[in-house]
């Protein structure tokens, strides 16, 4: 018999497999608009709510990163300041209008919408904005979870039916992956792990196709090795009026 340590691990490398042949295809789109972007010095922003916020932070400021990546980042729709309300916040109306010009996000950019569920109000206002101003919306969804459940906004539409390119998580209806008998429920959840597996390899296809173009995207060195904190120093000083995080 199989233990739970060794099952979870299984788990996820079933759906690893499903990215690798499965989500190919949208994963090579999703890093088409990418390279587009970075090639016409555009920013590629990540938006999550909840536990999604995690993968927003994902590709930021970090070893091998790209530099031209923007979380947004409002505290009350993440999880450290109140977790209980940071699920009331996301699906509320009014936050996506104020975000959107906060980061002064611009046609021709990218965003990448990360939400297991695709339903709740910020998201889909996020996006639904984000089309109306002629940017590029990629969204990081759970295709099964999304579909086993009405949209919460207002308008009935889901991320994935606003967004250019859809990348599936391919996890199961409500995110928790393992049955133990004994406990009510599932456990452990692959939403997290496997997103960012997804975003790095659209990272890594993005850079790629860069490279083939004849250009090649800046990007951060570790702090951790020597000459890592110089070549960091000069690309924040380059960009942090830009960048608002930096």
């Amino acid at each position: 018999m199989t233990d739970k340590y060794t099952e979870y691990i299984e788990n996820i490398q079933t759906i690893i497999d499903k990215i690798k042949t499965d989500g190919k295809e949208n994963a090579e789109k999703a890093a088409e608009l990418l390279k587009e972007a970075l090639m016409n010095d555009r920013n590629v922003f990540l938006f999550g709510t909840g536990h999604s916020h995690m993968l927003a932070e994902e590709l930021f400021y970090r070893a091998g990163g790209l530099v031209r990546i923007q979380p947004i980042l409002r505290p009350v729709l993440m999880l450290h300041e109140s977790a209980s309300e940071s699920t009331i916040a996301e699906r509320k109306d009014g936050f996506a209008e104020e975000l959107f010009e906060e980061y002064r996000i611009r046609q021709g950019d990218v965003i990448i919408i990360i939400s297991n569920s695709g339903r709740n109000g910020v998201v889909v206002d996020m996006a639904l904005l984000c089309k109306e101003k002629q940017v590029s919306v990629i969204a990081l969804t759970n295709l099964n979870h999304t579909f086993a459940g009405e949209s919460r906004h207002k308008s009935g539409k889901r991320l994935c039916e606003i967004a250019d390119v859809v990348l599936d998580n391919f996890g199961c209806v409500g995110d928790a992956t393992l049955q133990l008998e004994g406990v009510e429920g599932k456990i452990c959840p692959t939403s997290t792990v496997c997103g960012a597996l997804i975003l790095n390899a659209v990272v890594a296809s993005a850079v790629e196709k860069c490279v083939k173009n004849g250009y090649v995207p800046e990007h951060f060195a570790s702090s951790n090795i020597d000459g890592g904190d110089e070549i960091n120093e000069k690309l924040v000083e380059k960009y942090k009026k830009e960048i608002k995080h930096l």
